[in-house]
C-alpha cells in the first residue's frame, strides 16, 4: 500500500470520530473513486419504486414554488408511505448522515462521479425516519438506504429528494430563488439513465 493511500485510508477511518457524521471533509472525491472505479456511476434510477418510481408521484417538482428538489409520495395520499424504503439512485460514496431535528429530519448525503463527464454530483435525501447506511462507506444504485419519513410528524411522509451540482454545500433551506449548485432532480435522472445492456 502506498504511503498517500495509507495516508488517505486513516483518514477515513477517524474522520468520523475527530469531527463527527456532519463535518465537510473536503475530501478529493475524483481521487476516492478513481481508487474505487466500481463505485463510478453507471446511470441512475429514481429513489422510490425502482427504477421507474412506480406507485409514487412527485408532488411538488424542482422550481414549484421556490422548491429546490422534488417531492416524492406514494399514491395513496397522506402517510400511507411511512416507512416505505428508499433507494440510492446511483453508486457512490455515503458524505453524511445526520438527524437536522424541524424542518429537515433525518438526511442522507451521497456524491456520485459520473466518469465519462468528469462530473460530481450530491443527491440528498431529506425527511427520513431510518437512515440504514453509516456514513464514509460505499453504496450501489438500488441499494437499500433508508425509509421515508414524516420529519418527526412535521409534514406528511414523504421523500424530499435534491441533486446538487457542487458537492458538501450548506443544507440550505429546500427553497430559494437562487438555484446555483441544484438540477432539476427528475430532468436530471431521466437524461442520465442506466445503458440497456
Amino acid at each position: 500500500m502506498n504511503h498517500s493511500f495509507r495516508i488517505l485510508f486513516a483518514f477515513l477511518l477517524t474522520a468520523p470520530l475527530v469531527c463527527g457524521f456532519n463535518c465537510s471533509l473536503n475530501l478529493d472525491y475524483q481521487a476516492l473513486f478513481k481508487a474505487n472505479p466500481s463505485y463510478c456511476s453507471d446511470g441512475f434510477d429514481f429513489p422510490v419504486g425502482p427504477p421507474n418510481a412506480k406507485n409514487y408521484y412527485n408532488a411538488q417538482p424542482f422550481g414549484k414554488n421556490y422548491h429546490l428538489g422534488d417531492d416524492w409520495n406514494g399514491t395513496g395520499g397522506g402517510n400511507t408511505d411511512l416507512g416505505d424504503p428508499i433507494y440510492s439512485i446511483g453508486n457512490g460514496y455515503v458524505s453524511a448522515i445526520e438527524n437536522h431535528g424541524a424542518g429537515w429530519g433525518n438526511v442522507i448525503r451521497i456524491v456520485h462521479f459520473i466518469k465519462d463527464k468528469n462530473l460530481l454530483v450530491e443527491s440528498l435525501y431529506a425527511h427520513c425516519n431510518e437512515m440504514l447506511i453509516e456514513p464514509n462507506t460505499w453504496v450501489k444504485r438500488g441499494q437499500k438506504i433508508g425509509t421515508i419519513g414524516n420529519a418527526e410528524g412535521a409534514y406528511w411522509a414523504h421523500l424530499h429528494l435534491e441533486i446538487r451540482t457542487e458537492v458538501d454545500m450548506d443544507l440550505g433551506g429546500g427553497y430559494s430563488e437562487e438555484t446555483d449548485g441544484y438540477t432539476d432532480p427528475t430532468a436530471f435522472i431521466k437524461l442520465n439513465r442506466p445503458k440497456k445492456e
